[in-house]
């Protein structure tokens, strides 16, 4: 196989032009996912019934269907009602670029909503109980010790939802929106070469999620960084003998 540094090179500047708006999808739909995810989280933890019910079943909706189904809806859809069309969200859903945003938000957000739920559950009861007997409040003993051990807990879970988000944003291109994915798929039509622009596409999504997977393996260290010091603390402390064995010795 014959390999054309030309063309591999065009290749890569062209789809490298595209990184920016794969990252704007990316970082618009994390962020309105995860304000989403808090709201659905929120109504999942809730003691009453109908919040409750309510967020299972759009958790339930939105990791049980397909995005792509869910984007076609979301772009093709809803544009078919005249009350949509009339309303003052019809601007924001007649743009290929918000409806691919609106889709992966959406769908994102079922999954972080349980990731996050999971983090709370792992939250020690004993710790929610100390905060209470040292005269917390409610909003305080939630940032100072519920969310940080909820965050470190989540981290592990949240890097691989960051991740299949990235991946998930070569669907928009289904919508013509045009990220890295779409932009190869244009250059296979002209150039009908699919291996060696996958290839570099590929190589592009594997870069954009290794930044990615060590940004929030640091958060996560540094956020633990008091778990790892604890066990060196106790080993550099000597043993204190009790005064009844030292008067013995």
């Amino acid at each position: 196989m014959h390999l054309d540094i030309d063309f591999l090179t065009d290749t890569l500047s062209q789809l490298l032009a595209a990184v920016p708006m794969t990252l704007s999808l990316f970082f618009a739909s994390l962020v309105v996912g995860g304000l989403l995810s808090l709201v659905i989280v929120t109504m999942r933890v809730s003691p009453h019934w109908l919040p409750n019910r309510f967020a299972r079943a759009y958790i339930l909706v939105f990791r049980g269907s397909p995005l792509l189904i869910q984007m076609f809806l979301v772009y093709y859809a809803l544009g078919q009602f005249h009350v949509i069309r009339d309303s003052f969200v019809w601007p924001v859903l007649r743009d290929p670029y918000m409806c691919a945003v609106l889709s992966l938000a959406l769908c994102t957000a079922g999954y972080t909503a349980e990731i996050i739920r999971g983090g709370l559950m792992a939250v020690p009861v004993g710790q929610i109980e100390a905060g209470y007997a040292c005269g917390m409040s409610g909003f305080s003993l939630l940032r100072r010790v519920i969310g940080p051990i909820a965050l470190r807990q989540c981290l592990p879970a949240y890097s691989t939802e960051a991740v299949l988000l990235v991946k998930s944003t070569a669907l928009a291109s289904l919508v013509t929106v045009w990220e890295v994915t779409g932009v190869a798929q244009q250059i296979i039509q002209k150039t009908y070469r699919t291996s060696e622009v996958f290839i570099c596409a590929a190589l592009i999504y594997l870069l954009l999620n290794f930044v990615i997977v060590r940004l929030l393996g640091l958060l996560e260290w540094r956020l633990s960084r008091h778990l790892r010091a604890a066990p060196v603390a106790q080993k550099d402390k000597a043993p204190v003998m009790p005064a009844e064995a030292r008067a013995e010795s």
